[in-house]
């Protein structure tokens, strides 16, 4: 009897190491990316160890939630995506009603947990587009970006009047990145891409007064350098200082001397621009580019359309968020309140991008699933 037990035990051990539950190299380039981020967090902070706490205790979270869903296997994902949609929607309509925030209604408190829904739906919507594009023929038709675009437009429209213009538009860009993985052709992506570019001009007459600023800012931050303009000239400033090899951690003066806002959050970026100068810059964005390589290499090796198409755009979403925010503090893009992945401070945020890597590595473990 124990000779048997030995044996299903050795054979146990055998399975997990042949084929572990996670992506080890996906797993430990998120592990090296999140001490980055709490290190980074902690000099920002002020060595605030309150706040590292609170930021650690989401990475575990989070981590556990990756772990579980790494062992849910793809098709059981793909049987829950419409729920899982449906939830995130309601919960978007909730927050219309009963959500709270600093001049937007954007969080639902329910006392013992406080987060924010348009968070999920990075996640939900483009397994929800990737549901319906795996059902239909592809490349898909117009009938087909039919339907997908009102998938889209319905829960970027609810973050959009929260309002929250910035997250609405990436979680457009987490749809469109399935839509262009399902092999949609180049003349229907330059028609779509022409006929945005021509409606673009009306957008300003729905704009809120703070958007519109944000974009005057973005052309001129000099025109009002000690009000709207102050957040792109400080972060500009902070990046510029720390050179090729930075000023060392915690010897950055912009976010130590109060003159970069939103140093722990939006900014945080330019809090390590100015500690750690151009090598660190690369050496982050380097490491960025490693976990999108890894996950687009597992939606390269995926065994059906559903997998393939939401591994992919994840990853070229998680892509995405970093550009945006490091574009954002440099000054090439408009400020949009878009966190740095894995490294601003925020919970949901953290949660719900660990819980995407777990759908990647759900995907890599089950890979052998043959489906279309």
């Amino acid at each position: 009897m124990s000779e048997t037990l030995t044996l299903r035990a050795r054979s146990l051990l055998f399975s997990l190491l042949r084929r572990p539950s996670v992506d080890l190299p996906l797993a430990c380039g998120l592990v090296l990316l999140a001490a980055i981020g709490l290190t980074t967090l902690y000099s920002a902070s002020d060595l605030d160890t309150h706040t590292v706490v609170n930021q650690g205790a989401r990475f575990v979270l989070g981590a556990v939630l990756m772990l579980l869903i790494a062992r849910v296997p793809p098709q059981a994902l793909r049987k829950w995506t419409p729920w899982l949609y449906a939830g995130s929607v309601a919960l978007l309509l909730v927050v219309a009603v009963l959500g709270e925030g600093r001049g937007a209604h954007r969080w639902l408190d329910l006392k013992v947990l406080r987060f924010q829904p348009s968070e999920l739906v990075k996640l939900t919507l483009p397994m929800m587009v990737a549901w319906a594009l795996s059902r239909r023929e592809l490349p898909p038709r117009f009938a087909s970006l039919a339907i997908v675009g009102m998938l889209i437009a319905l829960p970027a429209w609810l973050i959009a009047r929260q309002p929250d213009l910035g997250t609405a538009l990436l979680v457009v860009a987490s749809g469109v990145f399935a839509i262009f993985l399902a092999g949609m052709a180049w003349w229907r992506i330059g028609l779509v891409l022409g006929a945005a570019a021509g409606v673009a001009p009306l957008a300003w007459h729905f704009m809120h007064e703070y958007q519109k600023n944000r974009l005057r800012m973005f052309l001129d931050p000099e025109s009002d350098p000690l009000g709207n303009g102050w957040h792109i000239i400080q972060s500009e400033i902070a990046v510029g200082s720390g050179g090729v090899f930075g000023k060392g951690w915690h010897h950055g003066t912009q976010s130590s001397l109060q003159f970069l806002p939103e140093h722990t959050t939006d900014f945080i970026f330019a809090v390590f621009s100015e500690e750690w100068g151009l090598i660190g810059v690369i050496a982050l964005i380097a490491l960025y580019i490693f976990i999108v390589g890894r996950g687009l290499w597992i939606a390269a090796n995926a065994r059906d359309t559903y997998s393939r198409l939401l591994a992919g755009s994840i990853s070229m979403s998680f892509f995405v968020y970093v550009m945006v925010n490091g574009g954002m503090i440099s000054g090439i893009l408009p400020v949009v309140g878009v966190p740095l992945p894995l490294v601003s401070y925020g919970g949901t945020s953290v949660v719900s991008l660990l819980a995407g890597f777990g759908v990647l590595m759900s995907i890599h473990r089950h890979r052998t699933f043959h489906s279309r």
